[in-house]
């Protein structure tokens, strides 16, 4: 053989080698692709592990007496291994799984027993290790469904996975929702306190390791995570869970009366702006209204006549004029350039300001505002800056709008602007803006900044206190405070605000009637009005402001007879429940003053009253019935001992004990009064027989 020969033998030789390994290799590929494939990529997913996040429990949200307004709960997605370690022998899962089947079916009722045992026994056919049982199942069924067979087993190897999620429930459910707000995933600025104290609330995220399985899924490796998440700080809202469903009952009464589109209450107290209700509806349909939108802190618009006790504070500290100054509104109209001012209510004639004020004349503060400042507008407009009213409020939950009080700097200010103003038009004030001015008239001149939440706690400890913001230590003169003061009372004793007048406190506080503009077609479209009333009470001790606003009504539209039910029936049950206000109310002091009388009869009621009132008394004897004796150190309770045969003495018993006692010994009643009995026609100890008539006086 040449050397060409054997060369090109070895080139061959080495060609084919390398062809025979390339073919045992594409080979062994699609082995490894196609034949072992589904081992492989297992293999591959149990070995990929990564930490996930654990969302911690949200701190809870209580009201000022202490409810629960918002709280987390647990909730389980319920996961099963159909290959845990203790279920891996086929002999046990299959001689149970139709017994886990038939419970899972009683428990949930959503399926049948069979189809439960198919979806299981596919599940294992398929060697699944995450089979989803059941979404959305609350602590006290996990502990049931433990109990199922297979899962009894044990808490891992039964093949149970409970993964935990925290569920947001409001135990009130619709009072004060919006004020609570909510957190949404999708949304990155929070509503209401939920949204303002998030950092506080949602806690600190815990690690938990998850495995990669068939399917892309990631599967918890242990039941619990791995680093705990720390739950959320509480917080301590100054809501009060009864006032808040009292202002939401009222208003949503009042609505569906008035057939109105929305409308808003706060309820304030006036020493320390802590906000103890705030209701806010939207009308969805024909009598139904939710709570949408919160037009308390957003519904910025034309005030209105609430403005005008501003007008008048200015007016008064400038010395402009005097509530004792006169006005002539003529018949009601007052005309200006192209624009005529009218009162709703026509013309009074010639009034003082004070009476201009209770009447809610718009001609009269028109005319005193522009005869005072037209040459000099900023004046006016000085006042509303110098205590902050064209600045927001700064409240601890977001979305409140920015106040627009004009001044002549103002490109849109013309000859007409400041009239308006005088009376509430061209501006742009919430509700709430509102009532805090009101609050600062209440509180002596001092103008703070309401406030939502008073304290925020960590496992009971408090870490941090809010108190409300000064934004103005005196808004007037204590002068021009006086003389506001008893123009708000003329206007529930003299004027539009008669309706909620009441003999048993005073109050204060102003009607509003405004035309809300519609967009860009103004005031000349279809008429809308927002009414309201603005005020608080006692007058003479101011405890709490409210402002109520009902905007769209169809069944009437002024403030006096629209919103002024409202803040009647808030301030009326509030003042019922809240002894404090009773100024007549003094305090009884045990031991320094006389012990109340009780009438004789049962001893177990006056018993149960004495021991309610924390009255000392001594139990000389144990007669169901008795004579009760006034002493000096107690009550002693003189025991009644009843003779067959004899007259009972009946004195000083009521109704009730004496015909009982009466009846028993068999005789005949005639009664005369009504009280305690003072007086009976046959005297006790006498003998008696059946059936004789017994006259009974009671006082």
């Amino acid at each position: 053989m040449n050397i060409r020969a054997n060369i090109l033998l070895r080139v061959y030789l080495s060609f084919g080698l390398i062809v025979l390994l390339a073919v045992a290799v594409i080979v062994r590929l699609c082995d490894v692709q196609f034949v072992e494939g589904h081992k492989w990529r297992a293999m591959a997913d149990s070995l990929s592990t990564k930490y996930i996040n654990v969302d911690a429990a949200r701190g809870n949200i209580y009201s000022n007496d202490g409810s629960l307004l918002a709280t987390s709960v647990p909730e389980y997605e319920l996961r099963m291994d159909l290959y845990a370690g203790g279920i891996s022998d086929s002999k046990i899962f299959y001689a149970k799984v139709d017994s886990l089947a038939m419970k899972l079916s009683q428990f949930f009722a959503d399926k049948t027993p069979k189809e439960y045992s198919r979806i299981l026994r596919t599940a294992r056919a398929d060697s699944v290790r995450y089979l989803l049982i059941k979404r959305k199942v609350n602590y006290q069924d996990l502990k049931t469904i433990r109990t199922f067979p297979l899962y009894n087993i044990g808490k891992y190897s039964g093949g149970l996975m409970a993964i935990q999620q925290n569920k947001r429930i409001l135990p009130f459910k619709s009072l004060a929702a919006r004020t609570i707000g909510y957190k949404n995933e999708n949304v990155s600025n929070g509503v209401g306190l939920e949204g303002a104290y998030g950092n506080y609330i949602n806690g600190e995220s815990g690690k938990r390791l998850v495995q990669r399985i068939a399917g892309g899924v990631w599967m918890p490796v242990n039941d619990e995570a791995e680093i705990a998440p720390k739950e959320g700080s509480d917080i301590i809202s100054t809501i009060d869970i009864n006032m808040q469903d009292l202002a939401q009952s009222a208003l949503e009464k009042q609505l569906i009366k008035s057939n109105a589109d929305y409308g808003t209450v706060i309820l304030m107290e006036v020493e320390t702006g802590e906000v103890r209700a705030v209701a806010n509806f939207t009308k969805e349909s024909d009598g139904v209204y939710k709570e949408m939108f919160n037009y308390a802190i957003g519904g910025s618009q034309d005030p209105g006549s609430t403005f005008k006790l501003a007008s008048y504070m200015a007016l008064l500290e400038d010395k402009k004029i005097d509530t004792n100054t006169t006005v002539d509104t003529g018949n009601g109209t007052f005309r200006i350039f192209n624009h005529t001012i009218k009162d709703s209510h026509g013309g009074v004639g010639v009034v003082t300001a004070k009476k201009a004020f209770e009447v809610s004349a718009n001609t009269a503060v028109a005319k005193f505002v522009y005869g005072a400042y037209k040459d000099n507008p900023s004046q006016f407009t000085d006042h509303l800056y110098r205590i902050h009213m064209n600045e927001r409020l700064g409240l601890q939950i977001p979305g409140e709008t920015k106040p627009v009080i004009k001044n002549p700097s103002y490109k849109s200010w013309s000859g007409l602007t400041l009239p308006q103003m005088a009376y509430g038009y061209e501006m742009q004030i919430t509700p709430l803006q509102i009532l805090t001015f009101y609050n600062a008239i209440a509180n002596n001149g001092k103008y703070i900044a309401p406030i939502f939440v008073k304290e925020i706690r960590r496992l009971g400890n408090p870490i941090e206190q809010f108190h409300a913001r000064v934004i103005s230590e005196q808004v007037c003169s204590e002068s021009t405070l006086k003389k506001l003061h008893a123009m708000l009372e003329g206007v529930v004793t003299e004027g539009t605000g008669k309706l909620m007048g009441s003999p048993f406190y005073r109050v204060a506080g102003k009607t509003g009637t405004a035309q809300v503009a519609d967009g860009r077609n103004g005031y000349k479209a279809k008429r809308s009005y927002q009414s309201s009333f603005c005020g608080y009470f006692p007058a003479d001790k101011p405890k709490y402001s409210i402002m109520v606003s009902v905007n769209g009504a169809k069944n009437g539209y002024y403030g006096g007879t629209v919103a002024g039910p409202v803040f009647k029936e808030i301030a009326d049950r509030i003042y019922a429940s809240d002894m404090q206000m009773y100024n007549d109310m003094t305090d009884h002091l045990v031991g320094n003053t006389k012990s109340p009388e009780a009438k004789a009869g049962q001893s177990k009621a006056v018993k149960s009253v004495y021991n309610a009132l924390g009255i000392k008394a001594l139990y000389a004897a144990k007669s169901d019935y008795f004579n009760s004796v006034d002493t000096s150190n107690g009550i002693v309770y003189e025991e009644y001992n009843s003779v067959k045969g004899m007259m009972p003495n009946v004195s000083g018993m009521g109704l009730k004990d004496a015909l009982y006692l009466l009846g028993n010994a068999g005789l005949k009643t005639q009664i005369k009064g009504s009280g305690k009995v003072i007086s009976q026609s046959v005297p006790a100890g006498m003998k008696i027989g059946r059936g004789l008539l017994v006259q009974l006086e009671l006082n």
